[in-house]
């Protein structure tokens, strides 16, 4: 919210970047954390798939100040609208308040493990890594539509100023825009650009900028956009 950068390694350390990437802190935040999302200036919710459950944690006190125990592996997670979006399993978005009450569960059928959700809107949009497709679902929990033309892999995915999705296509190299209402597509960036195994991706909406993860974690690059 203020430009910083919250980072999650592959083991579970949970980095804390200034806005230009470089290292402010490593939080200590114990066990195996997966996904992460921010509740406000000072709080961040993360999963913890073996223990199922979603933890609240002060960054600036350096404290767990809540715990939600969920009955499934839970994996991304999203933030709206004072609820979470959480990803369980490979079957189920379930979408809860801040003290964990469900407010709605939405059922899905992709192929993957909902490891990258983004919730905006009162909508849900995933990525199905094998299945080679994005999904948005509504605020009823109904399918509105499924995007798969030129995806080869999609995983990390986030939402730009206008609503429109912005997807990584790690088997392809491709980072790929596509529209609000899942109707069209653009290739943003490509391989010969110097994109090499891109994976995780997230959007500063004041600033039309963000950051790009690749699959090893090797790299963290700055991008911005355009709009014509």
């Amino acid at each position: 919210m203020d430009g910083r950068v919250i980072v999650v390694e592959e083991h579970g350390e949970v980095n804390l970047l200034t806005s230009d990437g470089k290292l402010q802190k490593q939080l200590p935040i114990p066990g195996q954390v997966y996904g992460v999302t921010q509740i406000n200036q000072n709080t961040i919710a993360v999963t913890y798939p073996d223990e199922r459950a979603i933890k609240m944690f002060n960054m600036e006190k350096e404290t767990v100040t809540k715990v939600i125990k969920l009955d499934k592996e839970c994996l991304g997670l999203s933030f709206s609208n004072n609820s979470l979006a959480v990803g369980l399993s490979i079957d189920e978005i379930r979408i809860i308040d801040l003290e964990g009450n469900t407010l709605k569960s939405i059922q899905v059928k992709g192929k993957s493990i909902l490891f990258n959700l983004v919730y905006c809107n009162d909508r849900v949009i995933y990525s199905d890594y094998r299945g080679k497709a994005v999904y948005c679902y509504d605020g009823s929990s109904k399918q509105t539509w499924k995007y798969t033309q030129d995806l080869k892999g999609p995983r990390g995915l986030c939402t730009d100023t206008y609503g429109n999705i912005i997807v990584v296509n790690l088997s392809s190299d491709r980072i790929i825009v596509i529209s609000k209402d899942g109707q069209d597509s653009k290739v943003l960036v490509i391989k010969e650009d110097g994109l090499k195994n891109p994976k995780y991706i997230c959007f500063k909406h004041n600033e039309t900028s963000g950051f790009i993860c690749d699959d090893t974690g090797t790299y963290l690059t700055k991008f911005n956009l355009t709009y014509r």
